[in-house]
């Protein structure tokens, strides 16, 4: 499985991006999809998580300025951030997550693109 995670840039603060990450090769129907993020000398955290459903989860820290969805069809995952702040500078990553992967679940990582908010 490969994601490819494009999207990011640089936007001044209260501005929007959308990220967007195509997921190829073994991309099973029943997943996860979502983003993390990573602020320099930070831990990863998760932003956003989607499942094959529909059903969503965000970090509290960017409920109601980010929206994540999905086209099962195409095996994209959107994100679309709004209000953005400083605090969202960071690489944000695409997260693919199998539960009945071959061998049991797995999850894979795409390369991960930069987000930089300038106040």
């Amino acid at each position: 499985v490969q994601l490819q995670a494009s999207g990011g840039g640089v936007v001044q603060a209260g501005g929007s991006l959308r990220l967007s990450c195509a997921a190829s090769g073994r991309v099973f129907s029943i997943n996860v999809m979502g983003w993390y993020r990573q602020a320099p000398g930070k831990q990863r955290e998760l932003v956003a998580r989607i499942t094959n459903t529909g059903s969503s989860d965000y970090a509290a820290s960017v409920k109601d300025r980010f929206t994540i969805s999905r086209d099962n069809a195409k095996n994209m995952v959107y994100l679309h951030m709004t209000g953005l702040k400083s605090d969202d500078t960071a690489v944000y990553y695409c997260n693919l997550y199998q539960p009945y992967d071959d061998d049991g679940a797995k999850e894979y990582w795409g390369q991960g693109t930069q987000v930089t908010v300038s106040s």
